[in-house]
């Protein structure tokens, strides 16, 4: 992250990102803690899921309340870096050594003192090798 917010993507990561997604994201989170970058393809299938699901429905507004507070659409730019919020950045401390985290059909950025806490708290054990085993993985 440089010292305007900017996240910088590496080239091969942008080269791929650029074929199949284009430069539209949404940058979120839903905890505070982690930021969250949602390709505008990705994220439209969320949001398509939520129109089938009645605005009264309390964890709808909950999590349309905390994405909304916490997002903005962001477009990377030449260099492949994209804007985190500054709210953001602030409350998930990512002005400092943060960790880009592939989630399959988005990125999350954490503080990497917090996230190394939270793996050395959560250690990997046979019971999840054999969940993962169990899947086929």
């Amino acid at each position: 992250m440089d010292d305007k917010g900017r996240l910088k993507l590496p080239a091969d990561f942008k080269r791929l990102i650029d074929e199949h997604y284009g430069t539209q994201f949404f940058v979120t989170s839903r905890d505070g803690k982690r930021a969250e970058i949602w390709p505008m393809k990705e994220w439209q299938k969320i949001e398509a899921k939520l129109e089938t699901i009645p605005n009264s429905e309390a964890f709808k507004r909950k999590f349309l309340d905390r994405v909304n507070y916490y997002g903005q659409m962001a477009e990377m730019d030449a260099q492949g870096r994209l804007l985190i919020p500054q709210l953001l950045r602030e409350t998930a401390k990512l002005d400092g050594d943060s960790d880009v985290l592939g989630r399959l059909d988005h990125l999350e950025i954490v503080n990497h003192e917090d996230f190394k806490a939270e793996v050395d708290l959560k250690p990997w054990t046979e019971a999840d090798d054999e969940k993962m085993s169990s899947i086929g993985l």
